[in-house]
């Protein structure tokens, strides 16, 4: 049942006001710890101030569990749940499959609950009755186990892959009513395709990693490897990814890390509703909103770790996602 909206988007007003917006910068210029102790006085992390900066992982953690809670409570359908939380059942049921074959340590390796617990998901793949998970979840399993159980040798790229392109496929059918979230997950599928072409020794390499979910094809990635980047930008001139070859062809040219490629991902969805935050309505504010949070959680965990290896403020700041 949808939840009520303008109740829903009165609660976020209220919440909005504790969002840190432009202090995230002012908190790059700091020492570590005073940017930790100027962060707990702005009333981020309830009780961090009985912490030390070395700690600012315990409050990141609590903020991210907050962050979940009030998805959980105040998500207007099951779309925006879906799309913020589903993608950790296949990280963790990824990382329960790899436990059980190799023998690695599972906690290290999980990401906090997602639509079902971690407790559940093992409980289905020990009992190996899946059916009460996600149909693209279980589909995922079952071809983890037989590949692990085969003859050959799989690899871990091959396992991450396989619960990658589950994980897109479950989006799409859960965000299908929801035009927003259906256009994010697109964008989020191709994107990360050119980053694999980008990444990839070779075509066949990168043919098998591609998700697949977005409406790019074949031909339009495969161009990526002729190494012409001129090539590149007419291919993608018209499409929503023209400035993310750029970028993708800039880092590759000069032998450098996919930074900005990777920034540009990791912030599409905020980028394109800051961009349109006076034009929001109906459920796309609450998505907004918990984009916003997710993204000063992440940026206050790069901007603590580079504050405590002493790293300069220009360099923090160029890591930033958008908010």
């Amino acid at each position: 049942m949808a939840k009520d909206v303008l109740y829903t988007n009165g609660v976020i007003a209220a919440r909005e006001t504790s969002l840190l917006g432009g202090k995230i910068l002012k908190l790059c210029e700091m020492s570590a710890e005073d940017a930790f102790r100027s962060l707990t006085e702005s009333g981020f992390g309830r009780g961090a101030d009985a912490l030390s900066v070395h700690e600012y992982e315990k409050v990141l953690a609590a903020d991210a569990r907050d962050i979940d809670a009030f998805i959980r409570e105040y998500a207007p359908t099951k779309a925006e749940k879906a799309y913020f939380l589903s993608p950790r059942d296949f990280h963790n049921a990824k990382a329960i499959i790899k436990a059980k074959y190799t023998g690695a340590e599972l906690a290290p390796m999980l990401a906090p609950d997602g639509l079902f617990t971690v407790g559940e998901i093992d409980e289905c793949i020990q009992s190996g009755d899946c059916s009460p998970l996600y149909p693209e979840l279980s589909e995922a399993i079952s071809l983890a186990e037989k590949a692990f159980s085969g003859e050959n040798v799989v690899s871990g790229a091959e396992i991450g892959a396989l619960f990658e392109k589950a994980a897109f496929k479950r989006l799409l059918t859960a965000c299908k009513g929801n035009g927003l979230l259906k256009k994010f997950a697109v964008a989020r599928a191709d994107m990360t395709d050119i980053l694999t072409a980008m990444r990839s020794q070779t075509p066949e390499y990168a043919a098998t990693n591609y998700i697949g979910a977005g409406k790019l094809k074949a031909e339009d990635l495969e161009v990526l490897f002729c190494g012409d980047a001129q090539k590149s930008a007419e291919r993608f001139a018209k499409t929503p990814y023209a400035e993310f070859v750029k970028d993708c062809f800039a880092a590759k040219e000069e032998n450098a890390p996919f930074t900005a490629a990777e920034k540009a991902l990791q912030s599409m969805e905020s980028k394109y509703l800051s961009e349109r935050r006076f034009e929001l309505k109906r459920r796309q504010p609450f998505i907004y909103y918990v984009f916003r949070r997710r993204a000063e959680n992440a940026n206050l965990r790069i901007i603590f770790v580079c504050l405590l290896v002493g790293m300069d403020e220009s360099y923090i700041k160029s890591r930033l996602r958008a908010v």
